[in-house]
């Protein structure tokens, strides 16, 4: 299995109501996720100014190389 496939996303796990990069009005969840080996893009589309910004998660290597056990 590779690193990429070890990271998961689940609906819990999608940012929300993050505020935008411009203006700061919260926006309510991303419009795009693009996960990747070790990150997860989030593309963040503002409806109250037309401001479009990535922000980009970075996780810690140990904890894609020792995922949690599934019950």
């Amino acid at each position: 299995m590779t690193k990429s496939n070890m990271a998961r996303l689940y609906a819990g796990d999608i940012p929300r109501q993050n505020p935008c990069a411009q203006c700061g009005t919260p926006i309510p969840q991303p419009d795009w996720i693009e996960p990747g080996e070790g990150r997860v893009s989030y593309l963040w589309n503002c409806h109250a100014c037309n401001y479009r910004f990535e922000a980009v998660a970075i996780f810690d290597e140990t904890a894609i190389e020792h995922p949690p056990l599934a019950a």
